[in-house]
Formats: C-alpha cells, sequence, structure tokens
C-alpha cells in the first residue's frame, strides 16, 4: 500500500485526515479510495470531469504528477505520496 501525507490546510476542512495507507495501481484509484475515506475529498483535489484542480499538487515520491487531467501515473505498493492544496490570497 501506498503512504499518502497531505498538507495541514486540508486537515482544517476534513479533521480525520492524517497520514495514512491507501491501495492503488494509479493516482486516479488512490484520489477514488481516499474519497471514499474522506467524502467530498475529491471535490477538492479533482474537477467534475476528474482532472486535478489548479491549484493543487500531487507527487509520486519526488515528482509531480505528469498526468493531470486522468491522474494515471502509477503508484508502487512503497510509494509515498504528498498532497499538496495550494493557498491564494493575500
Amino acid at each position: 500500500m501506498a503512504s499518502v501525507a497531505y498538507t495541514s490546510h486540508l486537515a482544517r476542512f476534513f479533521p480525520g485526515l492524517s497520514d495514512e495507507r491507501v491501495d492503488g495501481a494509479t493516482v486516479a484509484d488512490i484520489v477514488r479510495e481516499l474519497d471514499r475515506r474522506h467524502p467530498g475529498l475529491a471535490s477538492y483535489l479533482v474537477d467534475e470531469r476528474g482532472r486535478l484542480r489548479q491549484h493543487v499538487n500531487i507527487f509520486v515520491g519526488e515528482s509531480s504528477v505528469r498526468d493531470r487531467e486522468r491522474l494515471s501515473d502509477g503508484v508502487a505498493s512503497d510509494a509515498r505520496l504528498f498532497i499538496a492544496q495550494a493557498l491564494s490570497g493575500g
């Protein structure tokens, strides 16, 4: 199972959110499973077509997700994912 970590910003909206292990072959699989565990989380991460939102980045290891449209990047069982939602405003 892959290890998933989050920026603290997301935990404000999802109080039970903490680093966790998730099974999935692609980033899209991981996002679906996270949304199952934390209903509504996917709406913060992806748009209605399943594309990664503009101000969200998901890293698999040290690399940013390449396929922001379908989230088809592969995820190894020992991978470490980091989900970051950028904050904007002043």
